[in-house]
């Protein structure tokens, strides 16, 4: 048995590590697809180093796009990759472009698709990875689903394919990755930071770029009282210099950080402040309250809890937010208990069978 996985970014490469390892223990053959959205080198070379994963045995190469722009040049690889390689399965992550062109290619070609992360909702159709998520789960044969609310989800919408709750295979890279960044990792040294005297503050979504958000977000983290540690996106570094935008000196500008680094640096905070989906579910598992810098989250149950807000572009409910983070006691295990890799093996398997 053969399946493809098609990654493009560092959370996909996050997910699909644990997974490789669960795919090669259960005896099936996994060959993997790099779109080129994202690459950090030193992801690659933890996962070689510490799961005896091989690099992929297909790069595109296609690097930053407009959304059909990237679509229109991923495809045509893809699908020549599937065509060569006459897999069981094409295997996509979460709600990025690179799913949704695995997606669209594994249709095409008419392999059957199996969605990693199927039936989360934020309910905003404004964000493209909402519509991403919700093409991808329309196309898929096996829906694998972090929990029994994005299952319901799915059934609620009508969606065809089978449903398989299985857990998040993120919290099985988290749970397995997480020892080994605080122990190999320097950061904190390197930045001069004590655990727990700091926030740490990622923006990257298209919408949190735009002008008007943009500046309600600087000004919010430049009202904060605390140091922020700020690793800017590429793109979120050239709206705020194209912008002139002004950071107070609390508030750190610094390079996009490797997978051990950051993970450390995240761990290890008093507040994370985020528009990233996967890092709002990182923050629950390191124990470290997390503001939301969007209007809805598919991770509701991380709000629920007391342990996310969602604050917006509101500069106002970020410095509140922010100023009384404390995580409520007995939070209770979400998204599942580190085994999920193992359970998307033995779908995938005995699927095809």
């Amino acid at each position: 048995m053969k399946v493809v996985s098609v990654v493009g970014n560092r959370p996909q490469f996050i997910k699909s590590a644990p997974l490789s390892v669960a795919l090669r223990e259960r005896g099936i053959e996994e060959i993997v697809l790099h779109t080129g959205q994202h690459y950090d080198r030193e992801l690659s070379e933890i996962f070689f180093e510490e799961l005896a994963l091989e690099e992929p045995s297909y790069r595109l190469g296609i690097g930053a796009l407009p959304r059909d722009e990237m679509l229109a040049a991923m495809q045509p690889g893809i699908e020549e990759a599937l065509g060569r390689e006459q897999p069981s399965w094409t295997l996509v992550f979460g709600d990025t472009n690179s799913t949704l062109a695995g997606a669209l290619a594994a249709t095409t070609r008419g392999v059957p698709l199996a969605h990693v992360e199927a039936g989360l909702r934020s309910g905003d159709l404004t964000m493209p990875e909402e519509r991403n998520r919700t093409e991808v789960d329309r196309l898929a044969t096996l829906l694998l689903c972090p929990d029994e609310r994005s299952s319901a989800t799915l059934a609620a919408e009508g969606v065809e394919g089978r449903r398989e709750v299985v857990g998040d295979v993120m919290a099985d890279a988290s749970r397995r990755l997480a020892p080994i960044a605080r122990q190999r990792s320097k950061i904190l040294a390197r930045l001069e930071l004590e655990p727990a005297r700091y926030v740490v503050a990622t923006v990257h979504r298209e919408a949190n770029v735009a002008p008007g958000r943009l500046s309600r977000i600087v000004e919010g983290l430049n009202s904060l009282v605390e140091r922020v540690i700020f690793p800017a996106h590429p793109r979120t570094r050239a709206a705020l210099e194209g912008g002139g935008y002004r950071l107070e000196s609390h508030v750190e500008l610094i390079e996009p950080l490797g997978y051990l680094d950051f993970c450390a640096l995240a761990a290890q905070a008093r507040v994370i402040v985020t528009d990233s989906g996967g890092l709002q579910k990182e923050a629950y598992w390191y124990g470290v309250p997390c503001a939301t810098l969007r209007p809805s989250t598919e991770w509701i149950d991380t709000v629920a809890l007391g342990a996310n807000r969602l604050v917006d572009d509101d500069p106002a409910l970020l410095v509140e937010a922010v100023s009384r983070a404390e995580l409520p006691a007995g939070l209770p295990t979400l998204y599942g208990d580190g085994f999920a890799s193992e359970r998307v093996a033995t779908a995938l398997y005995a699927s095809a069978r």
